[in-house]
Protein backbone atom coordinates (compact mmCIF):
# COMPACT_ATOMS: atom_id res chain seq x y z
CA UNK A 1 0.00 0.00 0.00
CA UNK A 2 1.24 3.52 -1.05
CA UNK A 3 2.48 6.03 1.40
CA UNK A 4 0.30 8.42 0.28
CA UNK A 5 -2.71 6.41 2.23
CA UNK A 6 -1.12 7.37 5.28
CA UNK A 7 -0.89 11.20 4.58
CA UNK A 8 -4.94 10.84 3.34
CA UNK A 9 -5.75 8.69 6.56
CA UNK A 10 -4.14 11.61 8.64
CA UNK A 11 -6.38 13.91 7.20
CA UNK A 12 -9.28 12.01 7.88
CA UNK A 13 -8.11 11.31 11.60
CA UNK A 14 -8.05 15.33 11.69
CA UNK A 15 -11.50 16.26 9.77
CA UNK A 16 -13.34 13.11 12.23
CA UNK A 17 -11.42 14.69 15.60
CA UNK A 18 -12.63 18.08 15.06
CA UNK A 19 -16.26 17.10 14.30
CA UNK A 20 -17.21 15.20 17.20
CA UNK A 21 -14.76 16.77 19.82
CA UNK A 22 -16.56 19.39 20.27
CA UNK A 23 -19.46 17.42 22.16
CA UNK A 24 -17.01 16.43 25.23
CA UNK A 25 -15.93 20.02 25.63
CA UNK A 26 -19.57 22.00 25.08
CA UNK A 27 -19.55 22.49 28.94
CA UNK A 28 -16.15 24.37 28.92
CA UNK A 29 -16.80 26.18 25.22
CA UNK A 30 -20.43 27.89 27.14
CA UNK A 31 -18.36 28.31 30.06
CA UNK A 32 -15.69 30.71 28.06
CA UNK A 33 -18.19 32.46 26.10
CA UNK A 34 -20.91 32.63 28.73
CA UNK A 35 -23.61 31.31 26.50
CA UNK A 36 -25.76 28.49 27.67
CA UNK A 37 -24.83 24.11 26.87
CA UNK A 38 -28.19 24.14 24.35
CA UNK A 39 -26.45 27.54 23.04
CA UNK A 40 -22.98 26.34 22.82
CA UNK A 41 -24.97 23.22 20.81
CA UNK A 42 -25.41 25.57 18.04
CA UNK A 43 -21.49 24.68 16.92
CA UNK A 44 -22.72 20.95 15.97
CA UNK A 45 -25.71 22.30 14.05
CA UNK A 46 -23.52 24.97 12.61
CA UNK A 47 -21.08 22.44 11.61
CA UNK A 48 -23.61 20.02 10.36
CA UNK A 49 -25.02 22.68 7.95
CA UNK A 50 -21.76 23.72 7.02
CA UNK A 51 -21.02 19.67 5.64
CA UNK A 52 -24.36 19.85 3.74
CA UNK A 53 -24.12 22.99 1.83
CA UNK A 54 -19.65 22.58 1.41
CA UNK A 55 -19.82 19.06 0.30
CA UNK A 56 -21.45 19.54 -3.42
CA UNK A 57 -20.60 22.48 -3.76
CA UNK A 58 -16.53 21.49 -2.91
CA UNK A 59 -17.00 18.29 -5.15
CA UNK A 60 -18.12 20.16 -7.79
CA UNK A 61 -15.78 22.64 -7.72
CA UNK A 62 -12.83 19.93 -7.48
CA UNK A 63 -14.15 18.84 -11.06
CA UNK A 64 -12.15 21.63 -12.00
CA UNK A 65 -8.94 21.47 -11.06
CA UNK A 66 -6.53 18.70 -10.13
CA UNK A 67 -7.29 16.46 -7.42
CA UNK A 68 -4.10 16.78 -5.49
CA UNK A 69 -4.06 20.17 -5.55
CA UNK A 70 -8.09 20.21 -4.74
CA UNK A 71 -7.13 18.07 -1.20
CA UNK A 72 -4.23 20.40 -0.39
CA UNK A 73 -6.74 23.48 -0.49
CA UNK A 74 -9.59 21.06 1.42
CA UNK A 75 -6.58 20.84 4.32
CA UNK A 76 -5.67 24.55 4.26
CA UNK A 77 -8.99 25.48 4.58
CA UNK A 78 -9.30 22.89 7.35
CA UNK A 79 -6.07 24.48 9.01
CA UNK A 80 -7.63 27.82 9.12
CA UNK A 81 -10.88 26.50 10.25
CA UNK A 82 -9.86 25.10 12.88
CA UNK A 83 -7.20 28.19 14.08
CA UNK A 84 -10.31 30.76 13.36
CA UNK A 85 -12.02 28.19 16.50
CA UNK A 86 -8.95 28.42 18.50
CA UNK A 87 -8.29 32.32 18.93
CA UNK A 88 -11.88 33.24 18.48
CA UNK A 89 -12.60 36.22 20.97
CA UNK A 90 -16.39 35.48 20.44
CA UNK A 91 -18.73 32.84 20.27
CA UNK A 92 -19.85 34.39 16.69
CA UNK A 93 -16.02 33.98 15.54
CA UNK A 94 -16.06 30.37 16.62
CA UNK A 95 -18.79 29.63 14.45
CA UNK A 96 -17.47 30.95 11.56
CA UNK A 97 -14.43 28.55 12.32
CA UNK A 98 -16.44 25.26 12.56
CA UNK A 99 -18.82 26.52 9.46
CA UNK A 100 -15.34 27.19 7.60
CA UNK A 101 -13.60 23.54 8.67
CA UNK A 102 -17.27 21.81 7.92
CA UNK A 103 -16.88 22.74 4.17
CA UNK A 104 -13.68 20.33 3.63
CA UNK A 105 -15.79 17.41 5.17
CA UNK A 106 -17.67 16.10 2.17
CA UNK A 107 -15.14 16.81 -0.34
CA UNK A 108 -11.99 15.40 1.18
CA UNK A 109 -13.32 11.88 1.87
CA UNK A 110 -15.29 12.12 -1.73
CA UNK A 111 -11.99 13.14 -3.60
CA UNK A 112 -10.07 11.25 -0.98
CA UNK A 113 -11.34 8.31 -1.41
CA UNK A 114 -10.95 8.08 -5.56
CA UNK A 115 -7.42 8.63 -5.25
CA UNK A 116 -7.28 6.27 -3.41
CA UNK A 117 -8.47 3.88 -5.40
CA UNK A 118 -6.31 5.28 -8.80
CA UNK A 119 -3.08 4.92 -6.17
CA UNK A 120 -3.76 0.58 -6.56
CA UNK A 121 -4.35 -2.36 -8.63
CA UNK A 122 -8.10 -2.89 -9.30
CA UNK A 123 -8.07 -5.43 -7.11
CA UNK A 124 -6.86 -3.56 -4.27
CA UNK A 125 -9.09 -0.82 -4.65
CA UNK A 126 -11.84 -1.34 -1.50
CA UNK A 127 -8.82 -1.93 0.75
CA UNK A 128 -7.29 1.03 -0.11
CA UNK A 129 -9.97 3.21 0.39
CA UNK A 130 -10.36 1.46 3.72
CA UNK A 131 -7.36 2.18 4.66
CA UNK A 132 -8.33 6.23 4.33
CA UNK A 133 -11.68 6.04 6.23
CA UNK A 134 -9.18 4.49 8.97
CA UNK A 135 -8.52 7.87 9.69
CA UNK A 136 -11.75 8.31 11.05
CA UNK A 137 -12.41 5.33 12.87
CA UNK A 138 -8.98 6.17 14.97
CA UNK A 139 -10.16 9.48 15.28
CA UNK A 140 -13.34 8.18 17.23
CA UNK A 141 -11.81 5.94 19.32
CA UNK A 142 -8.53 7.37 20.19
CA UNK A 143 -8.74 11.54 18.97
CA UNK A 144 -11.67 12.62 20.10
CA UNK A 145 -11.49 11.24 23.81
CA UNK A 146 -8.03 12.75 23.66
CA UNK A 147 -9.02 15.66 22.16
CA UNK A 148 -11.66 15.93 25.02
CA UNK A 149 -8.92 15.49 27.62
CA UNK A 150 -6.73 18.19 26.68
CA UNK A 151 -9.32 20.28 26.37
CA UNK A 152 -10.59 19.89 30.18
CA UNK A 153 -6.98 19.52 31.28
CA UNK A 154 -5.62 22.68 29.40
CA UNK A 155 -8.26 24.32 27.77
CA UNK A 156 -9.95 23.37 24.75
CA UNK A 157 -8.72 26.03 23.05
CA UNK A 158 -5.36 23.51 23.19
CA UNK A 159 -7.64 21.10 21.13
CA UNK A 160 -8.43 23.10 18.27
CA UNK A 161 -4.87 24.15 17.71
CA UNK A 162 -3.95 20.39 17.85
CA UNK A 163 -6.35 19.36 15.30
CA UNK A 164 -4.96 22.55 12.69
CA UNK A 165 -1.50 21.19 13.49
CA UNK A 166 -3.01 17.66 12.55
CA UNK A 167 -4.06 19.63 9.21
CA UNK A 168 -0.55 20.93 8.67
CA UNK A 169 0.80 17.18 9.14
CA UNK A 170 -1.64 16.24 6.86
CA UNK A 171 -1.13 18.76 3.86
CA UNK A 172 2.26 17.79 3.65
CA UNK A 173 1.50 14.36 3.78
CA UNK A 174 -0.43 15.35 0.17
CA UNK A 175 1.79 17.59 -1.06
CA UNK A 176 4.92 14.99 -0.19
CA UNK A 177 3.36 11.87 -1.23
CA UNK A 178 0.39 12.19 -3.24
CA UNK A 179 0.98 11.75 -7.03
CA UNK A 180 0.21 14.46 -9.20
CA UNK A 181 -3.21 13.26 -11.22
CA UNK A 182 -5.06 15.17 -13.83
CA UNK A 183 -8.11 16.61 -13.10
CA UNK A 184 -11.71 14.68 -13.52
CA UNK A 185 -13.30 14.47 -16.86
CA UNK A 186 -17.23 13.54 -17.74
CA UNK A 187 -18.85 14.57 -14.62
CA UNK A 188 -22.13 16.90 -16.14
CA UNK A 189 -24.30 18.91 -13.83
CA UNK A 190 -27.83 18.42 -15.73
CA UNK A 191 -27.12 14.73 -15.59
CA UNK A 192 -25.77 14.20 -11.94
CA UNK A 193 -29.26 16.78 -10.81
CA UNK A 194 -31.81 14.27 -12.84
CA UNK A 195 -30.97 11.85 -9.92
CA UNK A 196 -33.00 14.20 -7.57
CA UNK A 197 -36.20 13.66 -10.03
CA UNK A 198 -36.72 9.78 -8.68
CA UNK A 199 -38.60 9.80 -5.47
CA UNK A 200 -36.46 7.20 -3.79
CA UNK A 201 -33.70 9.07 -3.88
CA UNK A 202 -34.92 11.42 -2.03
CA UNK A 203 -37.37 9.01 0.45
CA UNK A 204 -33.46 7.60 0.80
CA UNK A 205 -31.93 11.05 1.43
CA UNK A 206 -34.58 11.36 4.30
CA UNK A 207 -34.23 7.84 5.94
CA UNK A 208 -30.40 9.49 6.56
CA UNK A 209 -31.28 12.63 7.87
CA UNK A 210 -33.91 11.48 10.38
CA UNK A 211 -32.52 7.99 11.11
CA UNK A 212 -28.67 8.78 12.13
CA UNK A 213 -29.94 12.42 13.30
CA UNK A 214 -30.96 10.53 16.68
CA UNK A 215 -27.53 9.17 17.05
CA UNK A 216 -26.25 13.07 17.42
CA UNK A 217 -29.37 14.24 19.56
CA UNK A 218 -28.03 11.96 22.33
CA UNK A 219 -24.48 12.77 21.72
CA UNK A 220 -24.21 15.86 21.02
CA UNK A 221 -25.27 16.82 24.85
CA UNK A 222 -23.31 13.78 26.24
CA UNK A 223 -21.07 15.68 28.52
CA UNK A 224 -23.72 17.88 30.93
CA UNK A 225 -26.04 14.23 30.79
CA UNK A 226 -23.23 11.84 31.53
CA UNK A 227 -22.09 14.71 34.63
CA UNK A 228 -25.42 16.39 35.90
CA UNK A 229 -27.43 13.02 35.44
CA UNK A 230 -25.28 10.24 35.70
CA UNK A 231 -22.93 11.58 38.03
CA UNK A 232 -20.05 11.11 36.37
CA UNK A 233 -16.77 13.04 36.96
CA UNK A 234 -15.74 15.32 33.86
CA UNK A 235 -12.80 13.24 33.39
CA UNK A 236 -14.72 10.24 32.68
CA UNK A 237 -16.00 11.81 29.52
CA UNK A 238 -13.18 11.04 27.95
CA UNK A 239 -13.56 7.05 28.74
CA UNK A 240 -17.13 7.36 28.03
CA UNK A 241 -16.13 8.85 24.44
CA UNK A 242 -13.99 6.21 23.73
CA UNK A 243 -16.80 3.51 24.42
CA UNK A 244 -19.32 5.71 21.59
CA UNK A 245 -16.26 4.96 19.14
CA UNK A 246 -15.27 1.47 19.67
CA UNK A 247 -19.29 1.41 18.75
CA UNK A 248 -19.02 3.30 16.18
CA UNK A 249 -16.32 0.46 14.71
CA UNK A 250 -18.44 -2.36 15.54
CA UNK A 251 -21.54 -1.06 13.80
CA UNK A 252 -20.00 0.35 10.71
CA UNK A 253 -18.22 -2.96 10.23
CA UNK A 254 -21.54 -5.13 11.04
CA UNK A 255 -23.39 -3.05 8.81
CA UNK A 256 -21.06 -3.04 5.85
CA UNK A 257 -21.66 -6.85 6.00
CA UNK A 258 -24.96 -7.02 5.96
CA UNK A 259 -25.94 -4.27 4.19
CA UNK A 260 -24.70 -6.03 0.99
CA UNK A 261 -26.98 -9.25 2.16
CA UNK A 262 -30.13 -7.61 2.86
CA UNK A 263 -29.97 -4.12 2.77
CA UNK A 264 -33.57 -3.51 3.94
CA UNK A 265 -34.09 -6.02 6.23
CA UNK A 266 -30.77 -4.52 8.05
CA UNK A 267 -31.83 -1.16 7.85
CA UNK A 268 -35.14 -2.43 9.84
CA UNK A 269 -33.38 -3.98 11.99
CA UNK A 270 -31.10 -1.02 12.94
CA UNK A 271 -32.99 1.52 13.17
CA UNK A 272 -35.65 -0.20 15.45
CA UNK A 273 -33.29 -1.12 17.77
CA UNK A 274 -31.55 2.19 17.60
CA UNK A 275 -35.03 4.18 18.26
CA UNK A 276 -35.40 1.33 21.59
CA UNK A 277 -32.16 2.27 23.30
CA UNK A 278 -32.54 6.13 22.02
CA UNK A 279 -35.74 5.57 24.21
CA UNK A 280 -34.55 3.39 26.99
CA UNK A 281 -31.49 6.50 27.46
CA UNK A 282 -33.94 8.60 29.40
CA UNK A 283 -33.78 5.92 31.68
CA UNK A 284 -30.49 3.91 31.91
CA UNK A 285 -28.66 7.66 31.87
CA UNK A 286 -29.21 7.85 35.80
CA UNK A 287 -27.23 4.45 36.33
CA UNK A 288 -23.20 4.54 35.09
CA UNK A 289 -23.05 1.09 34.08
CA UNK A 290 -26.33 1.32 32.13
CA UNK A 291 -25.61 4.46 30.75
CA UNK A 292 -21.83 3.45 29.36
CA UNK A 293 -23.20 0.49 27.44
CA UNK A 294 -25.92 2.11 26.41
CA UNK A 295 -23.61 5.00 24.53
CA UNK A 296 -22.05 1.61 23.15
CA UNK A 297 -24.48 0.35 21.81
CA UNK A 298 -25.72 3.83 19.94
CA UNK A 299 -22.37 4.15 18.68
CA UNK A 300 -22.86 0.40 16.89
CA UNK A 301 -26.44 0.63 15.76
CA UNK A 302 -26.12 4.28 14.86
CA UNK A 303 -23.34 3.52 12.60
CA UNK A 304 -25.10 0.45 11.53
CA UNK A 305 -27.12 2.55 9.69
CA UNK A 306 -24.49 4.37 7.70
CA UNK A 307 -23.59 1.64 5.10
CA UNK A 308 -26.97 1.05 4.15
CA UNK A 309 -28.00 4.25 3.99
CA UNK A 310 -25.02 5.26 2.01
CA UNK A 311 -25.88 2.05 -0.63
CA UNK A 312 -29.16 2.87 -0.96
CA UNK A 313 -28.55 5.99 -2.27
CA UNK A 314 -25.92 4.63 -4.78
CA UNK A 315 -28.46 2.02 -5.83
CA UNK A 316 -30.80 4.42 -6.69
CA UNK A 317 -29.44 6.99 -8.22
CA UNK A 318 -27.29 4.63 -10.45
CA UNK A 319 -25.75 6.06 -13.24
CA UNK A 320 -25.42 9.50 -12.09
CA UNK A 321 -24.20 9.09 -8.13
CA UNK A 322 -21.48 11.65 -8.04
CA UNK A 323 -23.93 14.60 -6.36
CA UNK A 324 -26.11 12.35 -4.90
CA UNK A 325 -23.82 10.72 -2.82
CA UNK A 326 -21.99 14.06 -1.96
CA UNK A 327 -25.36 15.71 -0.87
CA UNK A 328 -26.30 12.39 0.77
CA UNK A 329 -22.58 12.78 2.73
CA UNK A 330 -24.43 16.40 3.87
CA UNK A 331 -27.56 14.80 4.56
CA UNK A 332 -26.14 12.87 7.45
CA UNK A 333 -24.67 16.29 8.50
CA UNK A 334 -28.22 17.84 8.26
CA UNK A 335 -29.58 15.03 10.38
CA UNK A 336 -26.77 15.75 13.06
CA UNK A 337 -27.47 19.70 12.97
CA UNK A 338 -31.46 19.04 13.20
CA UNK A 339 -31.12 17.10 16.21
CA UNK A 340 -28.28 19.14 18.08
CA UNK A 341 -31.06 21.93 17.65
CA UNK A 342 -34.01 20.34 18.44
CA UNK A 343 -32.08 18.97 21.47
CA UNK A 344 -30.67 21.98 22.54
CA UNK A 345 -34.57 23.54 22.17
CA UNK A 346 -35.98 20.75 24.39
CA UNK A 347 -33.48 21.23 27.02
CA UNK A 348 -33.73 25.17 26.81
CA UNK A 349 -37.46 24.26 27.67
CA UNK A 350 -36.56 22.82 30.91
CA UNK A 351 -37.03 19.17 30.02
CA UNK A 352 -33.81 18.42 31.14
CA UNK A 353 -30.68 16.59 29.82
CA UNK A 354 -31.80 13.55 29.17
CA UNK A 355 -34.74 15.04 26.74
CA UNK A 356 -32.61 14.76 23.82
CA UNK A 357 -32.46 11.14 23.87
CA UNK A 358 -36.52 10.90 23.45
CA UNK A 359 -36.15 13.46 20.46
CA UNK A 360 -33.38 11.14 18.86
CA UNK A 361 -35.57 8.10 19.90
CA UNK A 362 -38.69 10.11 17.33
CA UNK A 363 -36.73 10.87 14.64
CA UNK A 364 -35.20 7.85 14.36
CA UNK A 365 -38.17 5.90 14.69
CA UNK A 366 -39.32 8.09 11.72
CA UNK A 367 -36.74 6.98 9.64
CA UNK A 368 -38.10 3.71 9.99
CA UNK A 369 -41.36 4.20 8.93
CA UNK A 370 -39.98 6.22 5.97
CA UNK A 371 -37.71 2.99 5.05
CA UNK A 372 -40.59 1.12 4.70
CA UNK A 373 -42.91 3.35 2.86
CA UNK A 374 -39.94 3.57 0.52
CA UNK A 375 -39.68 -0.22 0.25
CA UNK A 376 -43.81 -0.83 -0.24
CA UNK A 377 -43.33 1.69 -3.02
CA UNK A 378 -40.80 0.14 -4.70
CA UNK A 379 -42.07 -3.07 -4.89
CA UNK A 380 -45.43 -1.20 -6.39
CA UNK A 381 -43.39 0.02 -8.82
CA UNK A 382 -43.65 3.92 -6.90
CA UNK A 383 -40.00 4.24 -7.55
CA UNK A 384 -37.46 3.27 -9.65
CA UNK A 385 -36.27 -0.12 -9.02
CA UNK A 386 -33.31 -0.66 -7.46
CA UNK A 387 -29.85 -1.18 -9.13
CA UNK A 388 -25.98 -1.26 -9.02
CA UNK A 389 -23.88 1.53 -11.16
CA UNK A 390 -23.03 -0.51 -13.97
CA UNK A 391 -19.16 -1.07 -15.55
CA UNK A 392 -19.97 2.11 -17.25
CA UNK A 393 -19.10 4.06 -14.07
CA UNK A 394 -15.93 5.45 -13.66
CA UNK A 395 -13.74 6.31 -10.90
CA UNK A 396 -15.53 9.96 -10.62
CA UNK A 397 -18.50 8.06 -9.90
CA UNK A 398 -18.12 6.45 -7.03
CA UNK A 399 -17.17 9.56 -5.10
CA UNK A 400 -18.12 9.91 -1.29
CA UNK A 401 -19.01 6.57 -0.68
CA UNK A 402 -18.89 6.83 3.09
CA UNK A 403 -20.72 9.28 4.93
CA UNK A 404 -17.89 10.75 7.27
Amino acid sequence: MPLALLALAIGAFGIGTTEFVIMGLLPEVAADFGVSVPAAGLLVTGYGLGVMIGAPIMTLLGTKVSRKNMLMLLMGLFVLGNLVSALAPAFVVMMAGRILASFTHGAFFGIGSVVAADLVAPEKKARAISMMFAGLTVANVVGVPLGTFIGQSAGWRVTFSVVAVLGVVGLAGVFTLVPDMPKPHGVRLRHELGAFRNVQVLLAMAMTVLGFGGVFAAITYIAPMMTEVTGFADSSITWLLVLFGLGMVVGNLIGGRYADRALMPMLYTALGALAAVLALFMLTAHNGFTAGLTIFLIGALGFATVPPLQKRVLDQASGAPTLASAVNIGAFNLGNALSAWLGGVVIAAGFGYTSPNLVGALLTASALVLAVVSAALEKRGGGRPSRLVTGAATSEDSVLTAPH
